[in-house]
């Protein structure tokens, strides 16, 4: 029997290598998309990267026709349609809402008539807010927000009611949510309703914390996009990479085909269903490192990072990925070292042409007092 999957959101970065990913493995593929101007440009015509044997279906998530259309005959269901960035989600809340949260409902009510073998739903490693700490004495802690004083001050860590500096280490699964963006907070909701719908309906279901995806499709001119896109528009651009803080917080990057491996294994196993896992490399970097590495790849080693030294509203120190779990579930393991990654991004980007918004995006949250 033919095993048709469906890709919300599959026409879009992330989506497109898993379509790649799944027709490798012999599944038959659909995409069910409404190539944003934000993702896709002005034109919103079908990407070129997006595989020819991908059937596109341009419609919303959020209609309940699109959506029925999509479904016919499918198997399986991946769920990635949403609007993504933290820092536009603080200005367009009911956007943000709508897609991400009722788009999610408008599937949900259509695979309760109709389930599937399996859906898998993508959520975001910005559920965690800040990741795990461990204090000196070496015991694990979670934290709070940093005080809006203390950032005023430019102090950047963080600390215990002794005033003991914390050392970030690995976030598993089990750490509770703290959600500080209305993006985080949708993202949470998509995971928590598939989760309890799937339970309640019997639809085995994932799902995926997705940590910082990087690789060759992303939306180099959308300014909410992933650190290394935005980065890469300043560089093409002959900008300097503008960063945050001070440039130290430390993320996990992981390549977007390890994603895509990670979302199939999720799929096939068995194991799986009603789980949620981390998808990461496991390794830790910190913003400048990553902003020099990308400039020296792409041959611009001039364009030093531009440290703002101002904090943005939802954003959080470190968090990295403990990845043991989906070792262990899924048998994920990332395939892509690092630097391989990101010397094929600096090839890919060679042929593009990004419209640096970065400036923008950044006068438009200083405006609304969302930098301090």
């Amino acid at each position: 029997m033919e095993n048709r999957v469906l890709i919300t959101g599959g026409a879009g970065f992330i989506g497109s290598h898993l379509a790649d990913e799944l027709l490798q493995h012999g599944y038959t593929v659909r995409a069910l998309d409404n190539l944003s101007e934000q993702v896709h440009g002005k034109d919103c015509t079908r990407p070129e990267y997006l595989h020819e044997d991908v059937e596109l279906m341009v419609g919303d998530v959020r209609n309940p026709e699109d959506v029925a259309r999509a479904l016919e005959g499918v198997d399986y269901v991946f769920h990635f349609a949403a609007m993504v960035g933290v820092g536009q989600s603080m200005y367009e809340l009911k956007e943000y809402t709508d897609v991400n949260n009722i788009g999610t409902t408008v599937l949900l009510e259509a695979l309760i008539k109709k389930p599937v073998k399996k859906l898998v739903v993508a959520s975001s490693m910005s559920i965690y807010g800040e990741g795990m700490y461990k204090n000196p004495a070496g015991e694990l802690t979670t934290v709070q927000e940093r005080p809006l004083e203390q950032l005023k001050a430019a102090d950047w860590e963080l600390y215990n009611d002794k005033g003991e500096k914390l050392e970030p280490v690995p976030t598993s699964e089990s750490k509770a949510p703290s959600l500080s963006s209305v993006y985080a907070l949708s993202k949470y909701d998509q995971e928590r309703l598939c989760l309890m719908v799937g339970r309640a309906y019997n639809i085995p279901t994932v799902a995926m914390r997705f940590f910082n995806v990087y690789g060759t499709r992303q939306a180099l001119s959308n300014p909410y996009t992933g650190v290394l896109a935005i980065f890469a528009s300043r560089l093409l651009n002959n900008n300097s990479p503008m960063i945050f803080e001070d440039g130290y917080q430390q993320r996990d990057f992981v390549h977007v085909r390890d994603v895509a491996l990670a979302c199939r294994l999720a799929m096939e196993k068995e194991e799986a269903r009603g789980r949620v896992f981390n998808v990461g490399s496991g390794n830790n970097y910190t913003i400048r490192e990553i902003g020099q590495r990308l400039a020296t790849v792409m041959g611009k080693t001039e364009l030093v990072p531009e440290i703002t030294g101002k904090y943005r509203v939802g954003d959080i120190r470190h968090c990295y990925a403990d990845i043991s779990l989906a070792q262990e579930v899924l048998g994920f393991y990332p395939q892509v070292e690092f630097n391989a990654g990101l010397q094929e991004l600096a090839n890919w980007l060679e042929g593009q042409i990004a419209y640096d918004r970065v400036n923008e995006a950044s006068a438009e949250l200083a405006a609304r007092g969302l930098t301090v």
